[in-house]
């Protein structure tokens, strides 16, 4: 069960059912278009579409501080995300994610390398229709360490009724379903693959901030 903390002090709590991952999911498609060119060249096969849209096991969202990892080529993805708890635009959440993804298994399937860890999700969230006339000012940045490592706003990705829209034309507007936005840029030269994460998403009209945050655990190794 997943609980979010809301402005008022009420809590809305939900069972995941169905977890998505927006992926190549920027405003400006010709940069998205430039990155896949990049990503390629690093052997991340490039998707069929875009913006892409990848199925995950629900049971991956999560609320949780420690993400335990296989190795050490894993990273996180500063996003926000939509929590439907009902039929109707004011029965959805907003609040700030991220997406830990295995770098090892990304140049096989990005779909793959979405399903071995967790979705993080802040505790605290806001209703979209609360915040949906200045959703683009609102912004996004991510810490590894005490690094900053990605830095903007919700104006350079897809807005939250793109996905609206494509949930209802395929039946997945219903209560449990959770949504990740895709993610912005990464600073150049930043060691990603570091083992503590933090995403910040922040209302510049009321100064109010939504946080998770993380640590990587390394497992022990396998016997066989």
């Amino acid at each position: 069960m997943l609980t979010f903390t809301l402005p008022d002090g009420s809590t809305e709590t939900v069972e995941p059912r169905n977890l998505l991952n927006a992926g190549y999911a920027g405003r400006n498609q010709d940069d998205v278009a430039h990155h896949i060119a990049e990503l390629a060249e690093l052997g991340v096969p490039a998707p069929s579409v875009t913006p892409a849209m990848y199925p995950i096991s629900p049971y991956l969202a999560q609320q949780t501080d420690a993400v335990h990892v296989q190795h050490g080529r894993t990273s996180g993805e500063a996003e926000w995300a939509l929590v439907i708890l009902g039929d109707t635009d004011d029965d959805v959440l907003l609040t700030v994610a991220c997406d830990h993804t295995d770098r090892e298994l990304e140049v096989h399937s990005v779909a793959w390398s979405k399903n071995a860890s967790p979705d993080v999700l802040g505790t605290s969230a806001w209703r979209l229709t609360d915040v949906a006339d200045r959703i683009d000012d609102i912004t996004l940045n991510a810490w590894v360490g005490d690094t900053p490592i990605q830095t903007g706003s919700l104006g350079d990705l897809l807005a939250p009724k793109y996905w609206l829209d494509v949930l209802r034309e395929r039946g997945l507007f219903t209560r449990g379903t959770v949504l990740l936005s895709g993610t912005i840029s990464m600073h150049p030269g930043v060691d990603q693959f570091t083992d503590s994460w933090k995403v910040e998403m922040r209302d510049p009209a009321t100064s109010n901030a939504l946080t998770c945050e993380y640590r990587t655990i390394l497992m022990p190794a396998p016997i066989g």
